[in-house]
């Protein structure tokens, strides 16, 4: 099994999300934004005991780089994807091989004996959804599992790698060691801004990465803190912000780097540092208000969609709960 080759290789923090419908006073009480993404602080710990006790809960299978990965298994012939992340021994951890299982994607986590899986309480208000991230066993990850007998070679025959920019919190070198390795055999690297607060606070590491990367993802919060924190005069253009960050220091100049930010149900930007002066806009096909279940995950999957070559992911997942694709399986490409 792991010589089998897998063209898309995705590392990121694995995840078990714990969902609730009707937050506002989740919001309140912990003074949480509606659409946001964090990291959980003291002050937070006790939401996830919370709305277990208090809430109807949904567990579904999350992770940002793991919903994209799921993404496109779902619509990539069979093993096409494989992700990897570090995992506890427990019962959540066995919720997540099931889920991707499913969907065809192939998973080579760390496990770590006795320790918890990571968590993620996504507060959902309306279309709108905050997310409070427990990484617990996530940010254990360790670099020499990429050089083990049995993830190294998925490494090795990968084409295309994309990492959440939430794994930046804590495993910078060990994107760095991969970014430099794909740019250096001239693959493709992708990386996903992720939320507002990885180019806000962890600019640095997020500079360093920057370079090595061929495709950067992001949407108009990520963007608009990137712009805020690199000291760009309009914060609000995403064509301009999208401009600079394409044409910033390369390593591998003989691709061109790609940076694409979504809106919403606005209309998606891509620049590429080849004609940074001709921005790509690209109209987005709105779906009516009623559909719209759940917006968790829709990001994720245009990210897995992008890399799978469709962009039809996000849509299909916001008409369901959590980070999921209809099933049995949708035929998209």
């Amino acid at each position: 099994m792991a010589s089998q080759t897998y063209q898309l290789f995705c590392m990121g923090n694995p995840l078990l999300d714990v969902q609730v419908t009707n937050g506002e006073e989740l919001l309140k009480k912990y003074d949480l934004k509606a659409n946001d993404a964090i990291l959980a602080e003291e002050k937070h710990m006790s939401i996830y005991d919370e709305i277990v006790k208090n809430y109807k809960v949904t567990y579904v299978a999350g992770g940002a780089s793991q919903n994209a990965a799921r993404g496109a298994a779902y619509v990539l012939p069979p093993n096409s994807v494989v992700y990897t992340g570090c995992v506890g021994d427990d019962n959540l951890a066995e919720q997540l091989r099931a889920a991707n299982k499913r969907e065809g994607l192939r998973e080579v986590y760390l496990v770590k004996p006795g320790q918890k899986t990571g968590a993620c309480a996504v507060v959902l208000t309306g279309h709108h959804r905050s997310l409070v991230t427990s990484l617990q066993a996530a940010e254990m990850f360790e670099q020499s599992h990429l050089s083990s007998p049995t993830v190294a070679p998925l490494v090795d025959a990968a084409k295309v790698f994309y990492v959440e920019g939430f794994f930046l919190t804590h495993g910078t070198p060990i994107v760095l060691a991969l970014s430099k390795k794909a740019s250096d055999a001239s693959k493709v690297f992708a990386l996903n801004f992720s939320a507002p607060f990885i180019p806000q606070f962890f600019g640095t590491q997020l500079q360093s990465i920057l370079p090595y990367c061929d495709i950067i993802i992001g949407n108009e919060t990520e963007a608009e803190a990137y712009a805020a924190a690199n000291g760009l005069s309009d914060t609000k253009d995403l064509a301009a912000i999208a401009k600079a960050v394409a044409i910033s220091p390369k390593s591998n100049k003989s691709r061109p780097r790609v940076v694409i930010f979504t809106h919403g149900a606005e209309s998606t930007v891509l620049v590429s540092s080849a004609e940074p002066d001709s921005p790509k806009v690209f109209k987005v096909s709105a779906i009516d208000d009623k559909l719209i279940v759940d917006t968790n995950g829709a990001g994720d999957a245009f990210a897995g969609g992008f890399s799978a070559r469709t962009s039809l992911m996000g849509a299909m997942c916001v008409q369901l709960v959590g980070p999921q694709f209809p099933w049995p399986k949708v035929s998209v490409l």
